[in-house]
């Protein structure tokens, strides 16, 4: 823990120790946020057809997907941009719904 592990930007010795002490890891908040991503993907599931889910998981790059814009979506499915706006749209708003229920 004491051990150099290398340097920081100033040159000056860095220590694991130094790095565990400068970054408090706040446990409750990231168990809260692990359940409510459990609560999201549950929901997408749950709540969002086909073609919802695969425009909302596209767009906003999750399952380790690389975000992307509503036109590279339309491109793919072959549809307007207008109309994955309007699915995005929806979608979100089913989504906002099931959360609040």
């Amino acid at each position: 823990m004491y051990e150099k592990i290398g340097t920081d930007q100033d040159g000056r010795e860095l220590r694991l120790m130094d790095i565990l002490e400068s970054e408090p890891v706040d446990v409750v908040g990231n168990l809260e946020t692990q359940k409510n991503i459990r609560q999201v993907r549950a929901n997408i599931e749950r709540t969002l057809n086909e073609r919802e889910r695969q425009v909302i998981t596209e767009r906003y790059g999750l399952d380790g997907k690389k975000e992307r814009t509503q036109r590279e979506i339309a491109a793919d499915l072959g549809i307007s941009r207008s109309y994955v706006s309007r699915l995005e749209k929806r979608a979100l708003e089913k989504l906002r719904d099931g959360l609040t229920v």
